[in-house]
């Protein structure tokens, strides 16, 4: 299969994936946990698949995250409770929040994407991608709705693994590649900075150096193709075609898809004419 559009793809399978940790179903679900904040809830459900990983690892993992604000909420999630307990907590807020943005979750349409989206989970490549390892590692869920929502979660997670390698490749530092991306896409950066820890100084240290961003893109995109050149043409058309009014009928009705450091707008990005939630 040529000419694989992994950017196309991606906007349909990480809506579905996003709803894991900003909604008020994830955040209620680690509230419950015992977690002080949406950020220690963030960390520990999405670390839980590595298991009790150390701040210093989940630096490294995440990439652009300053560590004194992962060290904010690592160690101390797992002393509030273990990663099988982030894990358990985090499929019980997806369950939820895709109930209520989607209503029917027992749908031929659903039914049909889990299979495409697992044979092509099944195909990403895990070598050199941690996050992705690990969360192909765990039991996949029975329910064809949240089956869905782990096959498109290795996906992403797979997708974001070589994403950091080609930042690291082109020479991208975790602070610089945010400050590009908000200079080159004219978000604001008190935000950028906020929403991942850093400092006034060291964006300021960073913010005029020289990067490539297409080109990591570019190389993003490469890396991410494999799931989709494995599943063949046709059914990864198909998926595209099912994921569609799954991904907008999720964006439309989730302000953190509009509001976040990706710059992620499935709504107006998709542009599909006609559609109406």
């Amino acid at each position: 299969m040529s000419g694989v559009d992994a950017r196309q793809l991606w906007l349909r399978f990480e809506p579905y994936h996003d709803v894991t940790y900003f909604t008020p179903e994830s955040r209620a679900a680690t509230d419950a946990l015992g977690c002080k904040g949406g950020w220690m809830g963030y960390f520990g459900m999405r670390a839980a698949p590595l298991g009790a990983a150390s701040p210093e690892l989940v630096t490294a993992v995440f990439y652009n995250f300053a560590p004194r604000m992962v060290a904010r909420a690592l160690p101390d999630a797992w002393a509030v409770a273990s990663p099988s307990s982030y894990l358990r907590v985090r499929l019980e807020g997806v369950d939820g929040a895709l109930r209520r943005l989607l209503g029917d979750v027992d749908t031929p349409e659903i039914h049909e994407a889990a299979s495409l989206a697992r044979e092509a989970a099944l195909a990403a490549p895990v070598a050199g991608r941690p996050l992705a390892a690990a969360n192909r590692a765990l039991p996949w869920p029975v329910e064809p709705h949240l089956a869905l929502w782990h096959a498109c979660t290795i996906l992403r997670e797979a997708r974001g693994d070589g994403h950091v390698a080609a930042l690291v490749t082109h020479g991208v530092g975790p602070c610089q590649a945010l400050a590009l991306y908000a200079r080159e896409h004219s978000l604001d950066p008190a935000y950028m900075r906020a929403a991942r820890g850093w400092t006034v100084e060291e964006w300021d240290a960073v913010a005029d150096l020289p990067g490539d961003l297409a080109a990591v893109e570019r190389a993003t995109d490469m890396a991410a193709a494999a799931p989709w050149e494995a599943l063949g043409a046709g059914p990864t058309s198909r998926f595209i075609d099912l994921m569609t009014p799954l991904a907008l009928r999720i964006a439309s009705a989730n302000e953190a898809m509009r509001v976040n450091p990706m710059a992620l707008d499935p709504v107006r990005e998709l542009a599909v004419p006609g559609w109406n939630t």
